[in-house]
């Protein structure tokens, strides 16, 4: 063996990288429901033989930050009873590091020569797994059976003999066993590619060579991160976000953030965060960690490498019995979305304080719900997701914030499905999808926009409710830049029944047309700083209003047009300044 060279290293890097984007590649084509082969909930990622992971390439950053502790979880449970052909399934919070029940894992091991040398590894949100709710989100969960079937690590197949008994079970235990038995399959098949894949590179290299490969893989991450971690200066940095109910009471529980800096590491203290809350929202301890992992890196160069090494310098502290770790039964299946969100715009808080050039505006929250019904002509149940109706990004220098994108613990690895598959498929039609005027925060970056979005739904249908972006802004300002827009949601029946349901609630509709407007995210910036000629991009895509330009912008428009008279535009522009800075 010999000491791999920054060559090799980045080859080996890259390769593992292709790894997990074929697998995902796999899964789009093979995955039977639309939350997998559309919306690409899911992420592949690859292990070293300890379970570090090497390579998380793509995907959902929620997914694959708490994947190594799903690794750890079969090593502790199955130790030396890890053979070529054994699969592994696990989703539990608290026993299996799992985020929450709707995320499956799959674990596969790797072997060469007969020397295990890694997993693959695959977690993909299913579109059910029981629980007192179709479609996963239980909105009036109070403890985490009330979520859906819960799994330790378990042995799914057995040196390449499935275990059927445990297959029924699963299927048994799901309201759409088509969808999961097909789901599974191709989780199953991706981690089969991945194998072979990662023994490739073990054939290629050797074996005592593509393990200190994968090792200098990791400390390659490491020096990365901290190098970035050394350029902020030493120092203590709060930052909160807060949650003002528990899904059934006017609760607010805060997520605080004490971020400290020192040298080459980052140590993050949740020290004064609100108690675990009765409903769903709590984030499990992996899910929270998978969400600073996200929000650090996020935060850093975007050259840091796909792997474990980059969380290194990375330490934590969760006090037990909060909304951040909860204790054992509590419900956890929206910690992914809602929870998560809380801590990484609290930590990007603390950043942002430690480099206000680098800061992130926050972005606009969820107000989409889940459907679920029978068609009448074939009695065949079906769940929605409704993920056309997702928040705008926040704004950073340089950079408007994303239109419309998944949730924020997605970071853009969740994408938002065509309208065409969704009415093939279902009995719904869509009315309108397209992005608000004014909703995107001002600044000199601005925020994205968000949805205005309406569907009919034909038939009678049940919908959960998962809907923290209603209200007020959710998506804040950077940088002197101003937050985005609140959401909304309304619900009309056919019959003429009309309702505006709380935000975390489960409601039975005859056929109706649901409406919404998601969230806005955050501007970044003065918004008099920002560029005329994108000002009038916004206003000829009416993305700002002529009333926003004038007013927020202060922008001079001809009269009775859109049209930006730039010399006049200049002039308000400098009087304003000078009026600031004699304010000032």
């Amino acid at each position: 063996m010999t000491t791999p060279t920054f060559v090799q290293l980045a080859l080996t890097q890259n390769r593992l990288d292709e790894i997990a984007r074929q697998m995902a590649k796999v899964m789009v084509r093979t995955a039977r429901s639309t939350v997998l082969s559309l919306s690409h909930d899911f992420s592949c990622f690859v292990s070293d033989n300890e379970g570090q992971i090497i390579s998380q390439a793509d995907g959902c950053p929620i997914h694959t930050g708490c994947g190594g502790l799903s690794v750890e979880a079969v090593l502790e449970v199955f130790k030396d009873d890890v053979h070529p052909g054994d699969v592994f399934l696990l989703n539990d919070p608290y026993v299996a590091g799992g985020n929450h029940l709707a995320d499956w894992v799959v674990v596969r091991p790797a072997f060469f020569e007969g020397e295990r040398i890694g997993f693959t590894c695959n977690r993909a949100h299913q579109s059910d797994v029981g629980g007192g709710a179709a479609g996963t989100f239980n909105p009036r969960a109070t403890e985490i059976w009330h979520e859906g079937i819960r799994l330790p690590p378990l042995k799914l197949i057995r040196r390449g003999t499935v275990c059927e008994d445990l297959w029924q079970l699963l299927l048994l235990n799901c309201r759409t066993p088509d969808l999961i038995d097909g789901d599974l399959r191709a989780m199953v098949g991706s981690t089969e590619i991945g194998r072979e894949r990662l023994e490739g590179i073990a054939r290629d290299l050797g074996l005592d060579q593509a393990r200190a490969c994968f090792r200098g893989v990791l400390d390659h991450g490491e020096r990365m991160a901290r190098a970035c971690i050394t350029a902020l200066p030493d120092g203590c940095y709060e930052g909160e976000d807060w949650t003002h109910n528990d899904c059934f009471d006017d609760i607010a529980t805060p997520v605080r953030v004490s971020l400290t800096v020192r040298g080459d590491g980052i140590h993050v203290d949740f020290t004064g965060t609100g108690p675990q809350m009765r409903g769903f929202k709590n984030s499990s301890a992996a899910n929270t960690r998978s969400a600073v992992y996200m929000a650090v890196k996020s935060f850093f160069d975007t050259r840091l490498p796909h792997n474990e090494g980059v969380f290194r310098p990375i330490t934590i502290d969760l006090p037990d019995g909060s909304a951040v770790n909860p204790r054992c039964p509590a419900p956890t299946s929206n910690g992914t979305i809602v929870i998560a969100q809380h801590i990484i715009h609290a930590v990007w808080q603390a950043l942002g304080k430690a480099d206000p050039a680098l800061a992130c505006a926050g972005w606009g929250r969820s107000v989409h719900p889940t459907m679920a019904g029978h068609t009448t002509e074939t009695d065949h149940r079906y769940i929605v997701f409704h993920f056309q109706t997702m928040p705008g990004g926040g704004a950073v220098k340089g950079r408007d914030g994303f239109a419309s994108v998944g949730h924020l613990s997605a970071l853009g690895g969740l994408t938002i499905p065509n309208i065409e598959p969704y009415e093939q498929l279902y009995p719904i039609t869509f009315v309108r999808q397209e992005l608000r005027c004014d909703g995107g925060g001002p600044g000199e970056h601005r925020g994205g926009n968000g949805i205005d979005y309406a569907v009919r739904m034909h038939e009678d249908c049940t919908m959960h409710f998962r809907s923290e972006g209603i209200g007020p802004p959710s998506g804040f300002g950077a940088a002197g830049g101003e937050p985005g827009q609140g959401g909304f949601m309304e619900v009309s029946e056919d019959a003429g029944f009309h309702d505006i349901p709380p935000p975390f609630s489960t409601r039975h509709y005859g056929p109706c047309t649901y409406h919404a407007q998601s969230p806005g995210g955050g501007g970044w910036g003065d918004p008099m700083a920002r560029s005329v000629a994108l000002v009038q991009e916004d206003l000829d895509g009416g993305l700002v209003s002529p009333q926003a330009a004038a007013l927020i912008y202060g922008v001079v428009l001809t009269d009775g047009s859109i049209k930006i008279d730039y010399c006049a535009t200049a002039r308000k522009r400098e009087e304003a300044r000078k009026q600031e800075g004699h304010v000032n």
